[in-house]
């Protein structure tokens, strides 16, 4: 079978499109809120940073953070931007599931639309890995898609595959979507984090109707 977390690839070729990068400089709303909760001087992982919206900004508030991501030009206008601002940001290339860190090392995780970009082998590993690296009671801030956002993908996408269990690629998508996406429902998305007390959990659209995410808070049991 062929390797599933490959979406890197896209998003190494679009962080070096000025355009496309400036459309992910903005911190989310969701995460900003989180981050206001978090000790002062959190060690902090941005997991699958991107161009680093998000370590950006806990590195402003403070708090001690490492950035990890397979797209290297991402990394590099991470360290561009960090250094413009003195900031201190330590930026690592590196894959998901093999993280480069002690157990123990970090008080958050953040991983914001990055883990499901694989198939479910590699996102158990992956989250086999968020949990040993954090500290038990540290915290997990999450997104995964759900079994409703994969039948809104193909209502708008044609040429989906199956490549393995709720595992699909999309080859006529012009974006990453032609790489593998993982999608699951709430009794898998139970399962994946069992060893995760949930702080919260809901959708897109929490007052009902389909939602394309699931967006999570945890707790590392």
């Amino acid at each position: 079978m062929k390797e599933a977390d490959t979406a890197h690839k896209y998003w190494n070729e679009a962080w070096g499109d000025a355009a496309k990068r400036e459309d992910w400089m903005k911190p989310e709303a969701e995460i900003a809120s989180f981050a206001t909760r978090l000790s002062p001087g959190s060690r902090v992982l941005d997991l699958g940073c991107g161009v680093g919206r998000h370590a950006l900004m806990y590195a402003a508030q403070g708090h001690n953070v490492t950035a990890l991501d397979a797209a290297a030009d991402g990394l590099a206008e991470l360290s561009r931007e960090a250094e413009a601002a003195g900031l201190c940001v330590d930026a690592r290339l590196g894959k998901m599931d093999a993280l480069p860190f002690d157990d123990g090392a970090f008080d958050h995780v953040l991983s914001f639309n990055v883990i499901y970009h694989s198939d479910e082998e590699i996102l158990i590993r992956t989250i086999a890995e968020v949990r040993r690296v954090l500290r038990p009671g540290g915290t997990y801030q999450g997104t995964m898609l759900t079994l409703q956002g994969l039948a809104l993908t193909h209502a708008k996408l044609s040429g989906g595959r199956e490549i393995s269990r709720n595992t699909w690629v999309f080859d006529d998508d012009e974006g990453d979507k032609r790489h593998p996406h993982h999608f699951c429902g709430t009794a898998d998305l139970m399962h994946l984090f069992q060893g995760f007390e949930i702080l919260r959990v809901d959708t897109d659209k929490p007052e009902g109707g389909k939602g394309g995410r699931w967006r999570l808070i945890l707790e590392r049991l």
